[in-house]
């Protein structure tokens, strides 16, 4: 038996239809004493419903598949060398293109009669993205033998800021911009305070020589350095703020998917439950009827049984009284 068409056919085929027919191919394998085929054809795992409609999109829509694949080798490239320009180039288009081919992996489902909802499209979404990511994931898809969604694939390892200018958080971003324009406006001010000092002190001077007395003004420095030191500290809060929400969203997602695992797991446990109690019931319903044909033969071979007994009784008088018969025939002879 030859496992890649074995698995070829068994991948193109719905989740639904996937146990059954892999356990038939498992059954012809140990009916032919192919061990290592039918061990390698019973590890074949049925795909989620998101991994066969992206196992689906590769396998119908190959040219966009393979262009897919080449921006994955372009990012992960990219990423590899820090290439700034590739990235801008590469990253522009990953988003867009994911959702347009999630939903054409959806429509493809649609058209062999299985719907897609709103979470099934998201970890589409999240297996494409995964494609893009990870160089294994990426060769899985191309042959279409994806069996689930990755494990909680967001994006790309982090790149250096000072390595590659990184887009960033809005929150983040606009507390930063804030944070830039306050402390531009404060140099200003500290500038000016500055040079309102040194004239004060000058004209201080004076006035002591002449009066002797003259207070020198505060300088307003320290005002300005404060205000832009709460303001950093602000923006600081902020950043460490998006920090702990990109963690906790990371979690968030990671719990998601070992949900959907723990899901999908029970209800593959279901189906096979299932399809095995279906089989014990066929099972027992065959024994059940061969059990009451045996008990009508039984009955119909006792019935014979007593009518040959009963037979052979009457047999046995029959030739009791033909003995007798002959042995008064034999004494008259003699007398």
């Amino acid at each position: 038996m030859d496992v890649e068409e074995v698995a070829e056919e068994l991948y193109g085929l719905r989740p639904a239809e996937f146990v059954a027919a892999r356990d038939t191919y498992v059954a012809r394998a140990r009916a032919a004493k192919d061990a290592r085929a039918a061990k390698a054809v019973a590890g074949l795992r049925r795909p989620s419903l998101a991994a066969w409609a992206a196992n689906r999109l590769a396998r119908q829509r190959q040219q966009e598949a393979q262009q897919f694949l080449a921006l994955g080798e372009t990012l992960r490239e990219a990423h590899r060398t820090l290439d700034a320009e590739q990235l801008r180039a590469a990253s522009g288009q990953r988003q867009q293109l994911i959702a347009a081919l999630a939903r054409t992996a959806a429509a493809l489902a649609g058209e062999a009669g299985l719907a897609v909802s709103d979470t099934v499209l998201h970890e589409i979404e999240q297996t494409l993205h995964g494609v893009l990511a990870d160089r294994d994931v990426a060769e899985q898809w191309s042959r279409g033998r994806l069996v689930k969604a990755p494990e909680a694939v967001v994006g790309f390892p982090a790149v250096a800021p000072e390595a590659v200018p990184a887009r960033r958080a809005p929150a983040a971003g606009a507390a930063e911009a804030a944070a830039t324009t306050a402390t531009a406006e404060t140099a200003a001010t500290t500038a000016t305070a500055e040079t309102a000092a040194t004239t004060a002190t000058a004209e201080t001077a004076e006035g002591e020589e002449a009066a002797g007395a003259a207070e020198r003004p505060a300088p307003k420095k320290k005002p300005a350095r404060g205000e832009e030191a709460r303001r950093l500290r602000e923006l600081a809060r902020a950043r460490t703020a998006v920090e702990e929400a990109d963690g906790e969203v990371g979690r968030r997602e990671r719990e998601l998917v070992e949900a959907r695992d723990a899901r999908q797991t029970a209800a593959e446990a279901a189906e096979e439950a299932a399809e095995l109690v279906g089989r014990l019931e066929r099972e027992l319903h065959d024994g059940r009827k061969a059990r009451q044909e045996a008990r009508a033969a039984a009955t119909t071979a006792g019935k014979a049984v007593t009518t040959a007994e009963h037979a052979l009784r009457e047999a046995r008088r029959a030739a009791a009284q033909a003995a007798g018969a002959v042995q008064d025939l034999e004494r008259l002879s003699r007398g």
